[in-house]
């Protein structure tokens, strides 16, 4: 979701080892540009009485978030960490084992029970930057489009599937200055090279592969997917199903709003989601060639049984889940945002879990809001853009384990 960045890494099976561990090699020696050093971040403990609206917020709606991210530890080893290296607040997959029992003997549990729960077993620290204490909150959804399993007619705009001959690497694997990077590609003439951009796969470079999974009625529709990294499709018959994040083709995120306003194609006060989706619908032509240039391709796969499926591999929750930077917010961890609701300064404060990333996510101070389906959906995440305060609830075996190294 959110553009999701889970990145399987796996090599298709036509590779042979040898030569994939030349591309693999090419690829780390021509890697010049290293990941950035983390931003520097502070964490202040607080009471639950220093967060804004807690006492109001209906905790008991985070449960099933919590819940699902709770199943994600079950079978890992206790002293595994819980996020990225080098990020404290997760502690070890121990520290998780008495919190997530408690919330499953209290599933379905009311506000106060619920709100009772996680002050037992959490601690809130507030996030705060050299910047300041703020960050940006943008909002995001599960699209709706119609579609068809074969072309013709009115459905000629083509889902792809992941290509065989996309391949991931995780570049942690051969120098521990670059764990948690990967870079995508294509061998080609025993070399690792950047797979086609988006200008190059619209221009047919996939056709007769076998690789659309569908075909939809409209362009610009399958374009809002890509973005989102998830949706929910209807068919003639009136059934319904979801496609979901495969892989990316590994280029670069180029936001098409800043594009058009750059170009001076919309007003400021059209840049929300749903204004430039008019301005694509109305301008088909030119509307290609400003999609062209975001390089991103996102390939799909069907999605069974709830959804829509984040980053961390569970089902989102409407209005519970966020997508985050993972290097900073490990996934599963509760977040409390104090923002303002899309487009008005009407408080906006409640408890999330981090369940989801994105290519336009970064930063710890940073947060991507699911409001859910369809266009309901829309009107909120597509004018969202506001500033909020990040507390993190960490379990209190870790909390207490820092205090005392303090």
């Amino acid at each position: 979701m959110s553009c999701c960045l889970v990145e399987p890494l796996s090599w298709p099976r036509a590779v042979p080892r040898a030569l994939v561990l030349l591309a693999a090699v090419v690829a780390l020696a021509a890697c010049e540009k290293k990941a950035p050093p983390p931003a520097p971040l502070s964490f202040t403990e607080v009471e639950f009485t220093n967060l804004p609206g807690w006492s109001v917020d209906d905790a008991g709606a985070v449960l099933p978030a919590l819940a699902r991210s709770c199943a994600r530890l079950e079978g890992k080893s206790d002293a595994q960490t819980v996020g990225a290296s080098g990020t404290w607040v997760g502690g070890t997959v121990a520290d998780w084992r008495a919190p997530c029992a408690a919330l499953a003997e209290t599933a379905g549990a009311d506000s106060s029970v619920a709100r009772g729960l996680v002050e037992t077993w959490f601690v809130p620290f507030q996030m705060r930057t050299p910047e300041g204490e703020t960050g940006l909150v943008t909002g995001y959804y599960e699209a709706e489009l119609n579609g068809a399993l074969f072309p013709g007619g009115e459905f000629m705009a083509p889902i792809f599937a992941r290509p065989d001959d996309l391949v991931t690497v995780n570049l942690g694997d051969f120098t521990p200055d670059l764990k948690g990077r990967n870079i995508v590609g294509q061998v080609a003439g025993g070399r690792l090279k950047p797979y086609p951009s988006r200008r190059d796969i619209e221009a047919g470079l996939l056709a007769g592969r076998g690789l659309e999974l569908l075909w939809a009625d409209d362009p610009v529709d399958v374009f809002f997917l890509q973005i989102q990294g998830s949706g929910k499709v209807r068919f003639p018959d009136g059934s319904e199903r979801r496609v979901g994040y495969a892989m990316s083709n590994g280029r670069d995120f180029t936001g098409i709003g800043r594009l058009l306003l750059d170009a001076g194609k919309i007003p400021r006060s059209q840049a929300s989601m749903q204004g430039i989706r008019d301005w694509l619908r109305a301008n088909p032509v030119e509307g290609r060639e400003f999609m062209e240039r975001n390089a991103r391709f996102i390939f799909f796969r069907w999605i069974d049984g709830d959804g829509p499926i984040g980053a961390q591999g569970v089902a989102l929750t409407a209005g519970r889940s966020i997508a985050v930077d993972p290097h900073f917010v490990p996934y599963g961890m509760p977040v409390f945002l104090d923002t303002t609701w899309p487009g008005e300064t009407r408080p906006l404060r409640r408890l999330m879990v981090a369940q989801d990333t994105g290519a336009a996510i970064k930063g710890p101070l940073r947060a991507d809001f699911f409001w859910g389906t369809g266009e309901k959906a829309l009107d909120f995440a597509g004018g969202m853009k506001q500033r909020g305060r990040f507390y993190i609830l960490v379990p209190r075996s870790v909390a207490e384990r820092r205090q005392a190294s303090s």
